[in-house]
């Protein structure tokens, strides 16, 4: 079976890319990290995601995966062995709960930091 081929785009300083990062670590997954410029995007970026021009972005195997939540399902999926979610539904429920609500705190802090001073 050929190796798999792993790249995460990213920027050090989201807290999406570090969820990335951790999962990929759980699961004992190789990969390339290439660091973003958020200012000055890369055409592999900008190829990649194309709808929403941000990081994370996971390559594998030259498809690209966005949006941390999506990206986190599909390792878990792609890689079995260490699952980051348990196996009751009710439990995983949960687990995503609290994910989409750090989520939403973490989405609302940045676009409050955003806005433009008047």
């Amino acid at each position: 079976m050929a190796r798999d081929e792993v790249k995460l785009l990213g920027i050090w300083q989201s807290p999406f890319t570090l969820r990335v990062k951790l999962a990929l670590s759980l699961k004992g997954v190789e990969y390339e990290y290439v660091e973003e410029d958020i200012l000055n995007k890369s055409l592999m970026l900008l190829q990649h995601n194309p709808v929403y021009k941000k990081v994370p972005v996971l390559l594998h195997n030259g498809k690209p995966i966005v949006e941390s939540l999506i990206i986190m399902e599909y390792i878990d999926e792609i890689w079995k062995d260490h699952p980051l979610l348990p196996e009751d539904p009710f439990e995983k429920a949960r687990y995503r709960f609290w994910a989409k609500f750090v989520d939403d705190k973490v989405n609302q802090k940045y676009k409050i930091r955003s806005q433009p001073l008047l």
